[in-house]
């Protein structure tokens, strides 16, 4: 009994710190579908809840010092329930309406106020309580002890949270199931003590009501939508497949977290995105590919057009994304083949493991000026995809962003980069070289040192209707001084805010 008295402080600021770290890793998945996985979105949430914690720090211990109560303490764990349970509504009815209208660096910090701060800043004055409480108990024994006991244990339960948000609940449940877990374990655990005090049944009847309520509300919450054939939140991204129409036809699209990064018409194999086209252009550099790498698996367009077009090629594809794979299978018509083989692992580190080396890879990592992975950028990475290439072998990839010249511009600095490693680079805009805004943009880097002419003949004699039009979307970049657009390093990649300066508004 003696070590009970003396253990259950400890045990619940281990329990609300766990809850705390969920919150905020959780938070990055929440944002992530409007704003992007950027670091603008990981600066805003951590700087919110450290703000908040910081502040409720300070409230708590002021307010622990006048008023020393047990239920009163169990009241603000309570109350940090009923936030967190009405922060799952607030977050799908505030997010669908502005999410899409913030800017790309500032909405999350906007949004992360908004639905971060409460709730962090109750669970901030949980932990001087905790002190002034234990302290109480504790006759003799010293502050800084005290203290140091408490800390320990709600640190430990911030590490025991962290590590379960990452590998078992976002894995496993949906943000709105860890969200409405969180607020229902954090409501328990005061509302129980409480009404063992002896608190008026009144007040413990209305409040576990209003919890009922706030459940209810936050459990039906998700927008639902009759097109919508799955919806979950995967490792990395909120995946979502629905289906609609594209260019009047019926169709089946992937969304990962903002990006629309995958489409696959229902009425027949052919394409649907005009730049997953393109890859044909590789008929003009590399005609005989017999190995192939596409780093980023997504829906699986560009893998399937590989393996139908070259009966002999042996096509790799880098996923990084575990459960996209039996997704393409069940959704997208990916069937098993021989000639297909499937890596679950980031792209740059199987490229830098695999023993081949390859005619071609495809690079479609790069699907969102909202979320642009750094690593995939830099020269260092440039480098090792050279070095993975045979002697004639091409590094194509699809970029997103704009042509215009008159300021940071993600796009110049990446044709630069790749400019300092591959001794050619062609360029084409998949809407057209003259247009300012963002578009769809398709990079060949080769390794062989020969020039290809785009005007030449032979291009417009292709009956391949892209390779035919490309001399008409090639972006001549031999006029352009990229100068002074910085070169990508793994040092230095400020990819986020390029893109930002290309994408204000959305």
């Amino acid at each position: 009994m003696q070590f009970l008295r003396r253990a259950w402080l400890p045990a619940v600021v281990f329990v609300t710190g766990a809850c705390v770290l969920i919150i905020e890793i959780v938070a990055t998945r929440i944002l992530a579908p409007y704003f992007g996985n950027t670091i603008y979105s990981v600066s805003s949430v951590i700087s919110v809840v450290l703000a908040a914690l910081s502040v409720g720090y300070w409230f708590g211990g002021r307010l622990a010092d006048r008023l020393p109560s047990k239920t009163l303490f169990f009241s603000i764990i309570g109350l940090s329930g009923l936030l967190v349970l009405f922060m799952q509504f607030a977050q799908v009815v505030l997010l669908g309406e502005l999410g899409y209208k913030l800017p790309l660096a500032s909405g999350p910090l906007i949004m992360s106020v908004v639905l971060f701060f409460v709730p962090s800043f109750v669970l901030g004055t949980l932990s001087p309580f905790a002190v002034t409480l234990l302290q109480k108990e504790s006759k003799g024994q010293g502050v800084g002890t005290t203290a140091g006991q408490i800390f320990f244990f709600s640190t430990l339960g911030s590490i025991a949270g962290s590590l379960s948000a990452g590998f078992v609940l976002i894995p496993w449940l949906g943000v709105s199931t860890i969200l409405v877990g969180v607020g229902l374990v954090l409501f328990l655990l005061g509302i129980i003590p409480i009404a063992f005090f002896g608190v008026d049944k009144k007040f413990t009847v209305a409040v576990t009501a209003l919890a009922g309520g706030l459940l209810l509300v936050a459990a039906s919450s998700a927008p639902a939508s009759g097109s919508v054939v799955y919806a979950r939140d995967g490792v990395y991204e909120k995946i979502v497949i629905f289906d609609g129409t594209y260019r009047g036809r019926p169709a089946r699209f992937l969304r990962q977290d903002t990006s629309h990064s995958a489409a696959m018409y229902l009425d027949s194999d052919e394409l649907a995105y005009s730049y997953t086209k393109y890859y044909a252009l590789h008929e003009m550099f590399v005609p005989e590919v017999r190995r192939a790498l596409a780093i980023g698996g997504g829906a699986y367009s560009i893998p399937k057009a590989l393996l139908a077009d070259l009966p002999n090629v042996q096509v790799d594809v880098s996923e990084i994304e575990p459960s996209l794979v039996e997704l393409s299978k069940t959704y997208f018509r990916l069937q098993d083949n021989p000639r297909l083989a499937h890596h679950i692992k980031d792209g740059r580190r199987m490229l830098r493991d695999a023993p081949h080396h390859y005619d071609l890879i495809f690079s479609d990592v790069y699907h969102s000026m909202y979320s642009i992975p750094a690593h995939f950028t830099t020269k260092e990475f440039m480098e090792l995809a050279r070095s993975k290439l045979t002697d004639d072998g091409i590094f194509m990839a699809n970029l997103i962003g704009s042509l215009r010249t008159d300021g940071p511009s993600f796009v110049w600095s990446q044709i630069r980069t790749m400019q300092q490693v591959f001794p050619q680079v062609y360029l084409f805009a998949v809407e057209s070289p003259l247009q300012a805004d963002v578009q769809n943009l398709i990079v060949i880097a080769s390794a062989s040192p020969e020039r290809l002419d785009v005007r030449d003949a032979r291009w417009r004699a292709s009956p391949n209707l892209v390779i035919a039009d490309a001399p008409d979307h090639y972006v001549d970049t031999g006029q352009l001084d990229l100068s002074r657009y910085p070169l990508l390093t793994d040092n230095y990649a400020p990819v986020d805010y390029l893109a930002s300066k290309v994408l204000p508004k959305r």
